[in-house]
């Protein structure tokens, strides 16, 4: 899957199944889900989890916790943009399965 198949997945209703968790966070996260997507990363001990949930608690606004997810995923950076980072987040992730 490229990240335009994804895209257009979320003309659906629902994810497509096989998605990993982290992918499935920030699709319900596209959705407007955040409560959702925030759910599937909440207690996931991945790399790719703990770098989503990063970005969702930057999402919220809560930049001290987002930074401690940062470096759990041990990332010291993220992308100035919201929707960039969402974005990276994505194509990482699929280059990845």
């Amino acid at each position: 899957m490229t990240a335009s198949d994804f895209k257009e997945t979320l003309k659906q209703q629902f994810p497509p199944e096989g998605l990993s968790i982290p992918l499935t966070a920030l699709w319900w996260d596209a959705k407007g889900e955040w409560a959702q997507a925030h759910g599937l990363v909440d207690e996931l001990e991945t790399r790719e989890g703990m770098a989503v949930h990063a970005y969702l608690h930057r999402k919220e606004g809560a930049a001290s916790n987002a930074d401690y997810w940062y470096a759990r995923a041990g990332r010291e950076f993220h992308r100035p943009a919201l929707d960039a980072e969402w974005d990276a987040l994505v194509e990482g992730l699929l280059a990845g399965q």
